[in-house]
């Protein structure tokens, strides 16, 4: 109304003082532990996700990794203050592919346990659903309740989508990884997608485009390396399994941080 200011904030409820969104402005911040596993899966079932723009990557056809992620997030009024909302748990996908002659992941599957986490995920073109996602948790306590971040170290992790698991791994750590970068030299493509619900309009999307995820100040620490094994099982209303798990390669436990502030839009299929 005439007189009133508009409501606020950067993502869905805007509200009078503009607190109430899923997810403020960026910049935003993430720490978290990851446990993964390099894998490989038929090229022609990675193909078939791949959208407009994508081409499967022919040096390493079928490649790709699986990550359960414990996060903590925070924007700029130290959220993390708050672990209910800070905290929270993924499990994704990405496979091997080029865009033009630069390889790069694309991430087919991702699974989040919290609903900011999915906003901003959508913002950035994660395709998240909600899920739910445990890994094996170290202690510097030296107690059988808890492997050791090392040699010999066993690490478990396992994903759920509607009460139906879809993922599991298992990881034995052997040695440190004397580059961790290696782990993470891959740019994410992901694909924004926002589709129209006016009648007649339901096949053009308000928003499709190809975007590159760009990372801040990124660091991996205590990252080991060792044999992974990793199984993806079949659940109604899922695809993941579609993606068979021929065999795998590394396995992989770092702590991992970065920023996110920006993207970059690669392709505009409207323009």
């Amino acid at each position: 109304m005439e007189g009133k200011s508009a409501v606020k904030g950067y993502t869905l409820p805007l509200s009078p003082r503009g607190t109430a969104n899923l997810a403020p402005a960026p910049p935003w911040h993430y720490a978290g532990t990851v446990v993964g596993v390099e894998f490989f899966t038929d090229p022609g079932a990675a193909e078939a996700t791949l959208p407009e723009g994508l081409a499967l990557d022919p040096d390493t056809p079928g490649r790709g990794v699986a990550m359960f992620i414990d996060w903590q997030y925070s924007a700029t009024g130290q959220e993390y203050l708050d672990p209910a909302r800070s905290q929270y748990r993924e499990f994704l996908t990405t496979l091997d592919a080029r865009y033009d002659d630069m390889p790069v992941a694309w991430c087919p599957y991702i699974y989040v346990d919290n609903d900011a986490a999915m906003a901003r995920g959508w913002v950035q073109g994660f395709p998240k659903k909600l899920g739910v996602v445990h890994q094996t948790r170290a202690y510097p306590v030296g107690n059988p309740a808890t492997p050791p971040v090392g040699k010999g170290g066993r690490f478990g992790a396992t994903a759920s989508s509607a009460g139906q698991r879809i993922a599991e791994a298992r990881v034995t750590l052997e040695q440190p990884l004397g580059d961790p970068a290696a782990l993470m030299n891959r740019p994410v493509v992901n694909l924004r997608h926002f589709p129209r619900l006016a009648a007649g309009q339901h096949d053009k999307p308000a928003v499709h485009e190809l975007v590159l995820a760009l990372l801040d100040d990124v660091s991996i620490t205590e990252a080991w390396i060792g044999t992974g094994e990793l199984d993806f099982l079949p659940a109604r209303g899922e695809e993941l399994a579609d993606l068979p798990v021929r065999r795998t390669g590394k396995g992989f436990r770092f702590h991992l941080a970065y920023s996110v502030n920006d993207l970059r839009t690669l392709t505009d299929y409207d323009n």
